[in-house]
């Protein structure tokens, strides 16, 4: 009788996909997580890791300033990018970020519609947001941003890498 050997079975490590929906933000410190947003148009997607504390998250901005509507801010904060990314920043000090070790990635901000667009929300939210971080000596790392395309992002907590997909094509940012 032939004797079946058996395949050393490999110890896998398994990735949990946190999702962040719009007007959402996630935040985590377990390495195997892998936070990700999809359809960012006119929204801003950003990124904010510690390589230091080992935490991150994301946030999924719809609008760029609170003031228009003062009651949904207060209901919903990460709907805008004022109160939104305020309140992210908040959360990770108190998960023992630094400010000076934060690393932030920036992608979204399009023109869905195309360049006319009326309203320019995209190009309003990339602008508060930028003003917001520079306010806080936060300086964006890389971004993906502008164009009439939708963009996927994704945050490894394992080492803070940040991902866009867009168009079938991923590149690291």
């Amino acid at each position: 009788m032939t004797q079946l050997m058996e395949r050393p079975t490999r110890v896998k490590r398994v990735r949990a996909n946190i999702t962040v929906d719009i007007s959402d933000m996630k935040l985590s410190r377990s390495p195997t997580d892998v936070i990700v947003t999809y359809s960012l148009g006119s929204c801003v997607g950003v990124t904010l890791y510690d390589p230091v504390a080992q935490v991150g998250g994301m946030i999924h901005c719809m609008l760029p300033l609170s003031k228009i509507d003062p009651e949904k801010a207060r209901l919903k904060p990460y709907m805008f990018v004022d109160t939104g990314v305020a309140a992210m920043l908040g959360e990770l000090y108190s998960m023992g970020a630094q400010r000076q070790n934060i690393v932030a990635k920036v992608a979204g901000a399009g023109s869905p519609l195309g360049k006319e667009e009326t309203f320019r929300i995209g190009q309003r939210n990339y602008t508060i947001l930028r003003k917001f971080l520079w306010k806080n000596n936060i300086l964006i790392d890389k971004e993906d941003v502008g164009g009439s395309k939708a963009r996927t992002l994704y945050l490894y907590l394992a080492d803070g890498r940040t991902t866009v997909k867009s168009e079938g094509q991923e590149v690291e940012l």
